[in-house]
């Protein structure tokens, strides 16, 4: 089978937009984030609002995708075993030892925290309550922060493989034709149908609380996504059909967010519920009609193997595992300095880009770190290319 090489640069490139995001959340106005700027902006929610509906719904459809990969020529027990080692060893590592310095900066800059890291620390690993609103899970004592990405697959991981014998008996693979066999304007809206549906009746409920245990709602639309994603594969006519489609699911993404973005500005906080709902059926078509445009986009122009690409498939995974712990450090030492607006914004990129370059490039070489930061053991004249390597969401094409 040929490599999916279009699903490995997806992945790259939705973390790569991970990373930007997350480094404007510093700087957008009236979102809350660990730490803020004092430079912040009212237009930056307009590009972080396009990307926002989408982005993690499309990480966890290439997820999905992956997963549908690994799990050929492998039993059902290994690639459990597999996954476990290779998502919560991670999270344990960066939970412990990446993460802290996230809660004790925001902690520090509420005034809740006393500063002194190795004192935050001590007193951190005792898991117990802190000051209310000292940082985002306070309560709990500790946080996973954006590390809710590895738990959240995990879990839906584990589900997977649970309900693969329903997938693989006659109804299943009935139900599984259906859903590859969508073409033209189905492709383009039955499948946006669930999340709306979702939206209507779980989000009214549901906080994005991000504690895994209260938060139905992201988990009813990840896990549909997750399995569209396994659903999709490698089916040839699905995938031409989301390239003869791309033009059309792009169009109509953009004037779709163009009339959203109209309604969310004009419209007042409390409307009726059937506006309500009538303004969630658009963001759910938007929403799906963006992830169709780009993987049609993408399997169009990004199915080469590119020379970035082996580098970039390995890099995935401890980028995403120290990005935010760098961007909050630079932010928690610049701020107070008063940089201006284009200087300091400039040096938390540049700086959390460099320190994640950096931090990568010795985690390579290093063996006991390589797999705490989700990284294959290095094999003998391995060392120079990454193809041979899998990070949080596996490469595909049954490369193992």
């Amino acid at each position: 089978m040929q490599r999916r090489y279009d699903i490995d640069a997806l992945r790259a490139l939705a973390f790569a937009l991970l990373i930007l995001y997350h480094c404007a959340m510093l700087y957008v106005a009236d979102w809350g984030w660990h730490l803020k700027s004092e430079h912040l902006s009212q237009p930056l929610q307009i590009p972080m609002l396009f990307v926002n509906r989408w982005r993690m719904d499309l990480i966890f459809l290439i997820s999905g995708l992956s997963v549908h990969f690994l799990l050929r020529g492998t039993s059902l027990g290994r690639f459990v075993a597999q996954r476990s080692w290779r998502l919560l060893l991670p999270l344990t590592f960066g939970c412990l030892l990446i993460v802290p310095i996230q809660p004790y900066a925001q902690g520090v800059a509420n005034g809740l925290v006393e500063p002194g890291f190795v004192d935050f620390l001590i007193r951190y690993y005792h898991f117990q309550p802190w000051p209310k609103g000292a940082f985002d899970g306070w309560q709990y004592g500790f946080t996973w922060n954006h590390l809710w990405y590895l738990v959240y697959l995990w879990v839906y991981t584990m589900a997977l493989a649970a309900l693969l014998p329903l997938f693989r008996n006659r109804v299943g693979r009935r139900l599984h034709a259906l859903a590859v066999g969508l073409r033209g304007w189905k492709l383009m809206i039955l499948p946006a149908l669930p999340l709306a549906a979702f939206t209507f009746v779980l989000a009214p409920l549901f906080d994005d609380t991000g504690d895994l245990i209260h938060d139905w709602y992201r988990h009813s639309v990840y896990f549909t996504v997750f399995l569209y994603g396994y659903w999709i594969g490698n089916d040839s006519g699905l995938w031409n059909e989301l390239v003869r489609l791309r033009k059309w699911t792009l169009g109509l993404a953009l004037g779709l967010f163009g009339f959203y973005l109209t309604l969310v500005i004009v419209l007042p906080d409390d409307i009726p519920a059937l506006l309500q709902n009538s303004v969630w059926l658009l963001r759910n078509l938007y929403v799906w009609f963006a992830i169709c445009a780009i993987l049609g986009w993408g399997h169009a122009l990004l199915n080469r193997p590119f020379r970035w690409l082996p580098w970039a498939t390995e890099a995935v995974y401890p980028w995403y595992v120290l990005h935010q712990s760098l961007i909050v450090l630079i932010a928690y030492w610049i701020l107070p300095l008063k940089f201006g607006p284009v200087a300091e914004p400039a040096i938390v990129l540049v700086g959390t880009v460099a320190g994640c370059f950096v931090l990568h490039e010795i985690i390579r070489r290093v063996p006991l770190l390589r797999p705490v930061f989700g990284l294959k053991g290095a094999r003998r004249g391995d060392r120079k290319s990454a193809a041979n390597f899998q990070d949080v969401i596996p490469a595909n094409a049954g490369i193992q």
